[in-house]
């Protein structure tokens, strides 16, 4: 979103305008949406989800639905109930398909729900977000971004952050990109599953990625049951 701008809601029940940088939008506020934030009146994380959700097209409203649900800044329950207080305001219509597609377990990196969306948005077989890797004792090893267990097969999103933040003192990039391999190498064995790997240029090449997904996932000719 362009953070160029400001959005304000107007409460004198004048029609909303745009002016140096301001947007105005007519708009009704209820009890709780509003919140004192270091002495400025701003809406709440649940009413500015849903605000997001109609000025914002799905992609990008979404991970901002999923950060401040992974925040636990809002719930599902909460924004559902401010779907209903919204529902015949313009660009509301893009609240259910939001809502659908929220999860708060991709909102620790806008590269996974990115990647979420391009996956409900190409057709594909939704996965399991974070989900968890067990040794042979039932001791969780590691969570993978996406998984199909169905299909034998789990995604990886490679962004800078990422390994950025496994980088740890000492540790040049190279060292990281062994650490994740081995990470990796070690979850085939103990799954038997097929690992797909994309980054934040292939979700700018949606059908591109899409069809490399959907090749792995029907290699063997499985179909989802």
């Amino acid at each position: 979103m362009d953070l160029c701008e400001v959005h304000l809601t107007r409460v004198d029940r004048l029609a909303g305008r745009r002016e140096a940088g301001v947007i105005q939008h007519l708009g009704e506020l209820r009890d709780g949406d509003v919140v004192d934030l270091n002495g400025i009146q701003v809406t709440s994380a649940t009413r500015t989800a849903l605000d997001c959700a109609t000025v914002m097209d799905t992609e990008h409203s979404l991970t901002v639905v999923n950060d401040l649900l992974y925040r636990k800044l809002t719930s599902v329950e909460d924004l559902a109930e401010g779907q209903e207080f919204m529902t015949k305001w313009p660009g509301s219509l893009r609240h259910g398909l939001v809502l659908q597609l929220a999860d708060g377990r991709c909102g620790g990196s806008v590269g996974e729900g990115r990647t979420l969306y391009l996956i409900f948005r190409q057709g594909l077989p939704m996965p399991e977000p974070q989900y968890a890797i067990k040794t042979s004792a039932g001791d969780v090893f590691a969570y993978v971004d996406f998984a199909w267990p169905e299909y034998g097969v789990f995604l990886e999103f490679d962004g800078r952050i990422k390994y950025q933040e496994l980088l740890k003192e000492g540790e040049s990039p190279t060292d990281v990109v062994l650490h994740e391999k081995k990470r990796q190498d070690r979850i085939e064995r103990l799954t038997g599953w097929r690992c797909i790997r994309i980054t934040w240029a292939d979700l700018y090449q949606p059908e591109r990625t899409a069809a490399l997904i959907r090749q792995e996932l029907f290699r063997n000719g499985v179909s989802a049951g």
